[in-house]
């Protein structure tokens, strides 16, 4: 049986064991990168293109640093969102994506790449069901765009606390969770401790795919395996084409679906 998503009433927010060993399997993430990087070096590098980059929630530029510096060695044209902290969906910030996607675009002469960490996977999927036109792909990050309640996460309470800063109707609903116009892949890991793992995945059509890493919520902007992952999808010319199969060597760091 393929994972598939569930009824919200039976996601909950990950275990605490899983939310209190965040930050250290994060780190343990980052110490790994190093031993990784002769590897990844190999990753495709095929279709270069513009790719923007979203962070999470609370987070800033800084935490997509790595990941970009990688796609951009990789012969992408590699921009982060330039908006500042994400504080979720504020006026300045829904203004300001759309233009970032419409000048990276310009720019880039063609169509880019939008890879989404937590939230911002959240608003790339709505960036491309705004402008599919200017969208090729949308890449996820433990994105919970299939999430029906702040609370259903770890971030829930950190969300509501910045309520008063964003614009009215703009909370998790179910228009969030229905499929975009363009190819997408949802990247979720069953060892998340911020959100539930079934919220951040999609019912898988030959355009829109799961696939499963084994890291921590903290851990998608440095984990080795993502980031194969993520140059893997950016190299297609049609993403929506195949299925993420990963090299012989490397198929241990991709659990298979249940």
């Amino acid at each position: 049986m393929t994972d598939t998503v569930s009824d919200s009433t039976t996601v909950r927010a990950p275990s605490l064991p899983l939310f209190l060993t965040e930050a250290p399997r994060g780190f343990a993430q980052l110490s790994a990168y190093p031993l990784a990087a002769p590897w990844l070096a190999r990753a495709p590098r095929d279709n270069p293109h513009g790719v923007l980059v979203l962070p999470g929630f609370l987070a800033t530029d800084s935490s997509t640093q790595l990941l970009r510096r990688y796609l951009r060695g990789l012969g992408h044209t590699v921009w982060g969102w330039r908006l500042g902290r994400n504080l979720g969906p504020t006026s300045s910030i829904l203004d300001g994506m759309p233009k970032a996607v419409e000048l990276l675009a310009e720019r880039a002469g063609s169509p880019v790449s939008l890879v989404g960490w937590s939230l911002g996977g959240v608003f790339a999927r709505e960036l491309a069901r705004r402008r599919p036109d200017l969208v090729r792909q949308v890449i996820t990050l433990g994105s919970p765009f299939a999430l029906r309640d702040p609370l259903q996460s770890r971030a829930g309470r950190a969300f509501q606390r910045q309520a008063h800063r964003h614009v009215v109707g703009t909370g998790p609903s179910a228009e969030t969770a229905q499929p975009i116009p363009v190819p997408s892949t949802a990247v979720y890991s069953k060892r998340d401790g911020i959100v539930h793992w079934r919220s951040c995945i999609e019912p898988q059509t030959d355009r829109h795919r799961n696939v499963q890493v084994r890291c921590a919520h903290l851990g998608f902007g440095m984990d080795p395996a993502t980031f194969w992952l993520v140059a893997d999808r950016l190299a297609k010319h049609d993403p929506g084409a195949s299925p993420f199969v990963p090299p012989a060597l490397l198929r241990v760091m991709y659990p298979a679906p249940d």
